[in-house]
């Protein structure tokens, strides 16, 4: 089972994405801040991770670059799920991130398709990816 560490700061939207998630078979761990996300990251080892930009105690950019400068987690792709606009996803990936996602083109308050539809093309891509690779 893919395992995927959510790091979002609103409540409403960690809980969305958390059942959204959990009911389509994944597993699921969740963090609220950048501190937490990194210690849970090196604590689960989680196959993906679902990071906002915007977090409390560390920056998701900063939160990016210690996972990507950390030998146990820089293997793990990251999809940055943002408000941001769509310009930032350009350095964001040449930071290490494995997508981006936009908040706002998800419409998690209306239901879970769009964000389960992307996760799932993101996390193809990146296994594909990972598969040219070895």
């Amino acid at each position: 089972m893919t395992k995927i560490l959510i790091v979002e700061d609103s409540k409403f939207l960690r809980i969305a994405t958390d059942r959204a998630l959990t009911r389509a078979g994944y597993v699921t761990i969740s963090a609220a801040d950048g501190d937490e996300a990194l210690r849970l990251a090196r604590e689960r080892l989680p196959d993906v991770i679902l990071l906002d930009m915007m977090l409390p105690k560390m920056t998701g950019p900063d939160v990016l670059k210690a996972l990507k400068s950390d030998p146990e987690t820089q293997a793990i792709p990251v999809i940055v799920v943002s408000g941001l606009s769509q310009r930032n996803a350009e350095r964001l990936q040449h930071d290490g991130a494995a997508g981006f996602l936009e908040k706002s083109s998800l419409e998690v308050e209306k239901g879970s398709e769009k964000l389960l539809a992307a996760i799932a093309q993101l996390l193809q891509q990146s296994s594909s990816g990972r598969a040219n690779h070895a």
